[in-house]
């Protein structure tokens, strides 16, 4: 129990003496379960899960999320099942330590369209509790710290997905402190000589700036006293990894990121914080365009801040961040901070309360989504824009994310709007639907009752509710005329016979011959092509119209090789060669009518479970046709023995439509020929014909 005592006293110090028992009761168990494990380290397993605790610990979180991060290896590595978890800690704690199981499953080694489903089960497991993913922040963070000991190819693969998936959630969930361990091991761990090289610049250029920084701190501690201000004034040290950032993406060099100095400055009242900026803006004189109120209108992941820049001593740009305690807790640990997990909307931090309704506006993303792919490269966006707030008419705030559009501002309003949106106003003019919108504006949309989204829209919205409505609404077009073509297309494959006279009952007879589950479905896959109105308009028919079949064939056509075939384009398959008398399958293909196989050929295989793909056909009983098959001869090889099997066959009163030969070995061929023939009978005597000849070894049909 000594690993327990540290965390023991952690928990102690914010959670009632039972809860800190029920968690000691949890480490017992995890320490049994894992007894027998040790980390690639070589220090005993049971450290990982003390030291994912720890960090929840530090983050205060409820005494379920504490005995869930000790056990959260449990169920994955030890005999111990949920069911074991559940009776002993309950079901809460139980489910806790099966969606961190389950996370654990998914790999990911970019945000490529394979990856798509694992990451999308990971963001549904966060939905139905966020402390899953706390939890699975909390390990990763562990796992970054002791990656050392892992093989490089490993180091990268999971540092690359740090730094892809785990960072930005910890960022969109506002727990910075979390996201700037995490960029920061996954930096140093995937480009490590660039990290090194990069520390050792920035450590030499802060030293070379350390009297400037403290002359600007001075005279900001010294203008607020005089302003009667108590605050705390911290020099802000920019993080590494985003330092690197800024230079990759904004194509800055090393010192125009270095040459901005930054400065927090924290007081005890929100309304202080203005004070502090009036006090600020009469020190140093602001830029005007760089002024950020995050107080009033919080960014989406609740954190909350004033943000000024100011042109300090000789000019240089001075970056002011002015929060009380609260809101400094809050952007360190975002969702975290001061938990109590509560389900009631107005309840928890402001953070908790908009992270719950991001991440229902994920499920709403989900369900209104055709495919994981999409759902992804949605959530991509979403996971955390830097935001702009602009106003409809009435003076309400709606917050999108960058580069958002009027489509994006309508569909944000209500999915009917933007649906019927056909322009907009912005302060009063006329605004692209394509411009993008800028922070304070205020957006009018106009709209008309008969209009309908543009798939152009798709190339300019960018929030994940736009692009998934309108795809949404342009698929139900899609089927809606799919469904209108395909009824056309049967109505004329029906001929004579009347559409309205068809019977429900054939309708579902088929739809079950076909597996297809209704009526409507059935003439969408007609009008999408999937499906031939001729096929489909046969088997509606039945038997009533075979009568009819064989009246037109006689009437219009010679003898056709398959029965019931007349209207439809017919080709035999050059993989298995039918003739009449094999038992045979047609597959339905919407671009070359019946393609007619062989029932045992390998290609149509499994026809059975695919009723909608085949039509069952036979043979006329008179055909006049010849056809193509192929037998293989082996022969012992000697002068004239081709020859010889040749003029045997023309004897037969066969053509030949061609020959193949292979050598076996140095004394027998094997002699693939191509035949014409009318039936399997004729196909026989041929076959008997040919073994009768004194250097045939073998003869058969050939299969392919």
């Amino acid at each position: 129990m000594y690993l327990f005592e540290g965390l023991r006293q952690q928990l102690a110090e914010y959670l009632p003496p039972d809860q800190v028992q029920r968690s000691a009761a949890a480490f017992k168990l995890a320490a049994e379960a894992h007894k027998t494990q040790k980390r690639h380290s070589g220090e005993p397993y049971i450290t990982h899960p003390v030291a994912v605790a720890g960090l929840l610990a530090d983050m205060r979180l409820d005494h379920e999320t504490i005995m869930a991060a000790l056990l959260h290896d449990v169920i994955e590595d030890t005999e111990f099942t949920r069911e074991d978890l559940a009776e002993q800690f309950g079901s809460t704690v139980a489910e806790l330590v099966e969606g961190v199981s389950k996370l654990d499953k998914l790999t990911f080694n970019s945000k490529e369209e394979l990856q798509t489903e694992n990451y999308r089960k990971m963001i549904m497991a966060m939905v139905s509790d966020i402390r899953v993913i706390l939890i699975k922040l909390a390990d990763r963070t562990h796992n970054m710290r002791t990656i050392g000991h892992l093989r490089p190819d490993k180091r990268r693969r999971i540092a690359r997905e740090t730094l892809e998936i785990y960072a930005p959630l910890a960022h969109r969930l506002g727990i910075h402190d979390i996201k700037n361990e995490l960029e920061l091991l996954g930096f140093y761990a995937l480009y490590p000589w660039r990290a090194k090289l990069l520390e050792s610049q920035v450590k030499q250029a802060r030293g070379n700036r350390r009297e400037l920084v403290e002359r600007v701190r001075k005279e900001i501690e010294t203008r607020l006293l005089d302003h009667g201000i108590q605050a705390r004034v911290i020099g802000r040290e920019k993080h590494l990894y985003s330092i690197y950032q800024k230079m990759l993406h904004k194509e800055l060099h090393f010192e125009q990121v270095m040459d901005i100095y930054a400065f927090r400055v924290i007081v005890d009242e929100v309304d202080t914080c203005y004070r502090v900026l009036g006090a600020l803006h009469n020190l140093y004189k602001p830029i005007e365009t760089r002024f950020k109120d995050y107080i009033a209108i919080p960014k989406s992941n609740g954190y909350q801040s004033l943000h000024s820049s100011l042109k300090g001593p000789h000019g240089i740009p001075v970056e002011v961040q002015i929060r009380t305690e609260e809101m400094n807790l809050m952007a360190d640990r975002g969702v975290a901070a001061h938990w109590l997990y509560k389900t009631e909307e107005n309840s928890g931090t402001t953070a908790q309360v908009r992270a719950r309704r991001w991440m229902q506006s994920l499920l709403e993303l989900q369900q209104s989504t055709g495919n994981a792919f999409e759902f992804i490269e949605n959530v991509k966006s979403e996971l955390f824009p830097e935001e702009i707030y602009v106003f409809t008419p009435e003076g309400r705030i709606i917050e999108l994310p960058q580069g958002a559009t009027p489509v994006d501002f309508a569909y944000a309003v209500h999915t009917d709007i933007g649906n019927t949106c056909i322009g907009a106003r912005v302060n009063h003019k006329v605004y692209s639907l394509s411009k993008p919108l800028e922070t304070g504006q205020t957006v009018e949309i106009k709209t008309a009752s008969g209009s309908r989204p543009n798939i152009a829209w798709l190339n300019f919205a960018v929030t994940g509710k736009a692009r998934a409505k309108i795809r949404q609404y342009l698929k139900g077009q899609e089927t809606r005329e799919a469904e209108q073509l395909g009824e056309r297309l049967l109505r004329a494959a029906l001929g004579p016979v009347s559409y309205n006279d068809i019977k429900e009952e054939d309708f579902a007879r088929v739809c079950g011959e076909v597996k297809i589950e209704s009526k409507a479905q059935l003439l969408r896959e007609i009008g999408l092509g999937n499906m031939m109105s001729v096929a489909i308009a046969k088997r509606l028919l039945g038997e009533m119209q075979q009568a009819r079949d064989e009246q037109v064939v006689t009437n219009n056509y010679r003898s056709l090789a398959i029965k019931g075939a007349d209207g439809l384009l017919v080709s035999f398959a050059k993989c298995c060669r039918p003739i009449p008398g094999d038992d045979i399958i047609a597959h339905v293909s919407p671009g070359k009518g019946l393609v007619i196989h062989r029932s045992e050929c390998k290609n149509v295989r499994g026809h059975e479970e695919e009723p909608g793909r085949y039509f069952p056909v036979q043979w006329d009983n008179k055909p006049d046709d010849e056809f193509i098959t192929e037998v293989r001869v082996e022969v012992v090889n000697h002068q004239g023995a081709l020859a010889k099997l040749t003029s045997n066959i023309s004897a037969t009163g066969c053509n030949i439509h061609g020959l193949k030969t292979e050598e076996v070995d140095a004394n027998i061929y094997y002699i693939d020929v191509a035949l014409t023939v009318h039936d399997r009978k004729q196909l026989a005597d041929v076959i008997r014909y040919i073994r009768k000849m004194p250097d045939v070894q073998r003869v058969a049909r050939l299969r392919k």
